[in-house]
């Protein structure tokens, strides 16, 4: 693959070329020169877009397709092209479809079906079997085929001895253990977060303290194995600070925030919009504020857009009955601009690579490409005609976003929108 991308600022802090506006001449799927003007003597395509910026590619740790088994909901194909145009070149499948992703076999199914495709799929495999919380799934032989990380996708591991067990057996192999911050007992029915908005609206409450319980005992526990461990989708100020006082421990943990956590409150709940309906719940303002805060000082250590489609026939039904998710990744880009800078934006955007054991690319000559391309300064208020799922159940529907993405160039590939 040869192109030539013309006048480009590049946001890559460990670029040599940050914050310049070059052309960038891509041959055989590397780059071969980065200078500030190059000419074109072999025709190759060129890549000229408004206001163009070029960063490494952007790194998604969750993300639900359904396939196999709900492909009414989204199917691999669409779903990394989804994740193509909106600028994300790798993500972590998570393994909530049917039949659960928990063995080798499965791990290797879904590669098979996104192979040759410009955007990288990472399986994250079930930690238990069939994600039931009883006993653990082939961890080893899952590692074996490819999965990233071993994650029960949204259910809470109510048994302690399990998680601890889980916890040292993957750290013979170095393996990443996932554990939904949820202590069910606790949560029990509640669908929104319990506060003046749930007794106000008439429905159940999923109090913080259901999630800061579970983030306490896998902390304990974390501590005792001196395993691997991270906590996905954290929602609560008191979480944040469980946190940080691990890490001043020198804990081997990480955690992610689900972007719409950072930036909706459960005050939009009013309407009893379901797109709303999401796992862990929208909290309040002091929460994001802590979330925030959590991401500023490294606590947080990356971002994800959750996204998770849901047919119509299982979102625009009751609230109580309504399935949790919202989409995410078309939406990622433009709503995290709306609280931080494009640098920490884009930065959010790729610093969980290492964690997942994804290759962390440079923009600099010889290196293959990996590059997100956008604009940054586009203000636009997100519709239906913006989302490329199969299913539209997004929370930013009508909200004001800032920044358009162009699309990829990854794995031999171009993609743009």
């Amino acid at each position: 693959m040869n192109a030539l991308i013309k006048s480009a600022t590049i946001v890559d802090s460990k670029s040599d070329f940050h914050n310049e506006t070059v052309d960038i001449l891509i041959e055989k799927g590397r780059i071969s020169k980065i200078s500030k003007r190059i000419s074109n003597p072999n025709n190759y395509r060129e890549i000229q877009l408004d206001n163009l910026h070029v960063s490494q590619g952007w790194f998604d740790s969750s993300v639900s397709f359904g396939e196999p088994g709900y492909e009414e909901r989204e199917t691999i194909s669409n779903g990394l092209r989804t994740a193509a145009i909106s600028g994300f070149t790798a993500v972590g499948l998570n393994a909530n479809s049917n039949p659960i992703i928990d063995s080798y076999a499965d791990i290797s199914l879904v590669k098979s079906k996104a192979s040759g495709n410009a955007v990288s799929l990472m399986p994250i495999g079930a930690l238990t079997q069939s994600s039931n919380g009883k006993d653990l799934a082939e961890l080893y032989d899952m590692k074996n085929a490819g999965a990233i990380a071993f994650y029960d996708y949204q259910k809470p591991i109510s048994n302690p001895n399990l998680m601890k067990i889980a916890l040292q057996y993957a750290s013979n192999f170095g393996g990443l253990v996932c554990s939904f911050p949820q202590e069910s007992k606790i949560s029990g029915m509640g669908v929104v977060n319990e506060h003046v908005n749930s007794t106000k609206l008439g429905l159940k409450g999923n109090p913080a303290l259901a999630e800061e319980l579970q983030v306490a005992r896998d902390l304990f526990l974390l501590e005792y194995t001196e395993g691997k461990l991270h906590i996905p989708t954290i929602s609560t100020a008191k979480s944040v600070e469980l946190i940080r006082a691990a890490k001043a421990k020198k804990l081997d943990v990480t955690c992610s925030v689900a972007i719409h956590n950072l930036i909706l409150t459960d005050a939009v709940l009013e309407g009893f919009d379901t797109n709303y309906k999401v796992l862990p719940p929208l909290r309040t303002q002091t929460d994001c504020d802590a979330l925030i805060e959590g991401l500023k000082d490294g606590t947080i250590d990356m971002i994800t857009s959750d996204h998770n489609p849901i047919d119509v026939e299982h979102k625009k039904i009751e609230f109580d009955y309504a399935e949790y998710g919202t989409l995410g990744l078309e939406s990622a880009f433009g709503s995290l601009q709306t609280i931080f800078t494009t640098k920490k934006s884009v930065a959010l955007l790729t610093q969980g690579k290492s964690r997942f054991g994804v290759s962390e690319g440079m923009i600099k000559e010889g290196e293959h490409v990996d590059l997100s391309l956008f604009n940054p300064n586009n203000e636009y208020k997100f519709g239906t005609d913006d989302i490329i799922s199969k299913s539209k159940n997004s929370a930013f529907l009508g909200k004001t976003l800032k920044g358009k993405v162009y699309g990829i160039i990854a794995n031999n590939k171009i993609v743009l929108k």
